[in-house]
């Protein structure tokens, strides 16, 4: 089709993997089989558990040639998705209610897969990290395979993508992303659902594909073979564009393609202003899989790399041996490199073997993360032994989430300390002194950042919760979104004051949120004196290069201005403004 074939339509969804494509649309029918409802005679009860028995066998086999055929192509860590979704077969949770539902309602197989589904993913809907929630997917790709091999359709069917096209699908399962990516053909990816955090995102960044996420009805609106021009970074799509905005987005497909040769040339290169400030830029991970891009992007080291993957879709809690060697591979893989590892930041109504929890009505400021962990002291010693373990494989620093004040910190300590003593007894080897850091993610953190900064050897600010939790609400809540603002006021003064006690006690501070890799922002990160800052792969560039044409004396300038101004959308406007004036050329 061509770009006058039908009017352009302007969509727009989330920028999650960033880089600028133009192709035609392949439209990806990934849609939900319907679910046949039948009532069962009692004598065909024991015949369908056995055709539920079936379809879990042969879904479990499907996954484990999967399994293997994305290990020998990708590496074994796409591979790791899978193997959780074979986890999920073969859980009580799942298995047990279906065969319950049943024997006990005389309903068929395939809507009693979906009937629990379906109660397993509101399970997932009051987890506060936006990356765990959004495995509430993983549970439907489970129980979509399941039903199709019910109803004897087929599953896992390769297709064959024109080069150079923008594959646009409702949704896309990890081992359709992992597939797609490796075909080389893929321009970009288009989905109506998931976001930053999910496996698409992941898949994306790791191989450098441009991705627009959560667009509403993109699949839709987009007619195979639509021209469909994508900005990853901004999250805007335009289909069969005028040749004026083709031209437009081209020329920022140059831009985008020169700063990533520039940031490529430099990788090696320091993130140093002109004045002499020198910033360190590191990555942010959840699975290994995602290193090569962060180190051929110029990263450092690793500013977060969450934990809780390993404890999702499973019966039981990882082992410490499990662990230990999770946290092995990542840490050799950095060569010496900083590697920041955040123990678990889950509540315990996600952490496996632990019993039925009750639901909270605001797991966001419940017992989660660092709480959680205290209240289960022999779930976070397993925790710390593997990571002591590990310490002695790399740099390792640790990190503890969602401090609150000094008692949870010295809590935190003494039992790191008292494994330690554990293992020396027993001659495990150990790593030298590990730096123990914080993430300040509370305004009580940060508002006794001075006390806090005594007894940790560094700070990590997290501002999706500290923008959050200071603005009074759910980021994720469509009503009041709008009111999550990184250049509100009280943000910028609570990032001073961060900022400052750590200075005084001369401890580094960095910044892991998703702030940190927004270029909007690098110059007030610049002006605020940050030591370190943690993003994905594909926002180093950017970064990197607005830095070192920048003047640190400059950006303290242009800061104090827009601390003069009141409102959120004042500072906005001319922080925005300024970025425009000095860097146009970055995208």
């Amino acid at each position: 089709m061509s770009s006058q074939a039908s009017p352009t339509l302007s969509l727009k969804g989330i920028g999650a993997s960033p880089g600028v494509a133009v192709g035609h649309a392949y439209i990806l029918d990934r849609k939900r089989v319907r679910t046949p409802k039948l009532r069962l005679a009692e004598a065909e009860v024991d015949p369908e558990r056995m055709r539920m028995k079936t379809a879990l066998d042969l879904s479990d086999q499907q996954l484990s040639d999967l399994k293997e055929q994305i290990a020998h192509s990708e590496g074994p860590e796409h591979a790791l998705i899978l193997e959780a979704h074979r986890l999920m077969l073969h859980d009580p949770m799942f298995v047990d209610e279906v065969n319950r539902l049943i024997v006990e309602d005389r309903i068929n197989a395939e809507w009693a897969v979906r009937r629990v589904a379906r109660k397993l993913k509101h399970l997932f809907d009051n987890i506060p990290d936006e990356y765990f929630r959004e495995r509430r997917s993983d549970v439907e790709y489970v129980a979509d395979r399941v039903v199709r091999n019910l109803l004897g359709q087929v599953v896992d069917e390769e297709v064959a993508v024109p080069e150079n096209a923008v594959v646009v699908a409702h949704d896309l399962s990890p081992a359709d992303a992992a597939l797609l990516a490796r075909s080389g053909q893929v321009a970009g990816f288009v989905t109506d659902l998931g976001g930053q955090t999910s496996h698409t995102a992941i898949v994306a960044r790791a191989r450098s594909i441009p991705a627009v996420l959560g667009a509403g009805r993109a699949s839709e609106q987009i007619s195979p073979g639509d021209l469909v021009a994508l900005d990853g970074q901004r999250g805007v799509l335009l289909v069969n564009p005028t040749e004026a905005q083709l031209a437009q987005f081209h020329e920022t497909m140059r831009r985008y393609q020169e700063s990533e040769a520039r940031a490529l040339a430099a990788k090696d290169l320091p993130a140093e202003s002109t004045d002499g400030f020198r910033i360190r830029l590191v990555g942010n991970i959840e699975f290994p899989e995602e290193l090569p891009a962060l180190l051929s992007h110029g990263a450092e080291g690793i500013g977060l790399y969450r934990t809780e993957f390993m404890f999702l879709d499973r019966k039981e809690a990882p082992s410490e041996e499990e662990q230990y060697r999770a946290y092995r591979q990542v840490l050799e893989a950095m060569e010496g490199r900083p590697v920041t590892i955040r123990t678990l930041d889950l509540g315990g109504d996600k952490v496996p073997g632990k019993g039925k929890h009750e639901k909270e009505p605001n797991p966001a400021m419940g017992l989660r993360a660092i709480r959680y962990c205290l209240a289960n002291r022999e779930l976070f010693r397993v925790q710390l032994r593997a990571l002591l373990r590990a310490s002695v494989h790399g740099h390792m620093r640790l990190m503890f989430p969602l401090i609150s004040g000094m008692s949870e910190l010295r809590e935190a300590r003494s039992e790191l300390e008292a494994c330690r003593t554990e293992l020396g007894r027993a001659g495990v080897p150990l790593g030298k002194r590990i730096p123990i850091g914080i993430m300040v993610e509370t305004p009580s953190a940060a508002l006794i950042a001075d006390r806090l900064a005594q007894e940790a050897d560094f700070f990590s600010v997290g501002t999706n919760d500290l923008i959050q939790y200071s603005m009074a609400i759910d980021r994720q809540n469509r009503d009041v979104a709008y009111l999550y603002k990184p250049l509100h006021l009280s943000v910028l003064r609570s990032l001073r004051n961060i900022v400052s006690a750590a200075r005084d006690a001369r401890i580094p501070v960095a910044m892991c949120g998703e702030m940190a890799g927004d270029s909007v922002y690098a110059l007030v990160l610049l002006a605020l004196g940050f030591d370190e800052l943690s993003m994905t792969a594909g926002q180093i560039p950017t970064v990197k290069n607005i830095l070192r044409q920048s003047s640190r004396a400059e950006a303290q300038k242009l800061l104090d201005q827009a601390m003069e101004l009141t409102t959120a959308e004042e500072i906005e406007r001319f922080i925005r403004m300024e970025m425009d004036k000095r860097f146009a050329s970055e995208g």
